[in-house]
């Protein structure tokens, strides 16, 4: 488990901003579920449980800019 400040990467970042309204259109309306809050830890408790842990110990290298403002 990573504690601490994350890494950035670049590749990531621009992969999800260019993953366009279309993509994300055509998901939910073929799975019910898709989007919806809480449906994480339906799907997949043990990843859900550790996705909350992981963003609750580590901070982006943007954060820290964030808060000087």
């Amino acid at each position: 488990m990573k504690i601490g400040i994350r890494k950035p990467s670049i590749k990531k970042s621009l992969k999800a901003r260019t993953t366009g309204r279309a993509k994300r259109a055509v998901k939910s309306t073929v799975s019910p579920g898709y989007g919806k809050k809480g449906m994480g830890w339906v799907k997949s408790p043990k990843k859900a449980a550790y996705n909350k842990v992981y963003k609750k110990t580590s901070f982006s290298l943007f954060n820290l800019f964030k808060k000087w403002k």
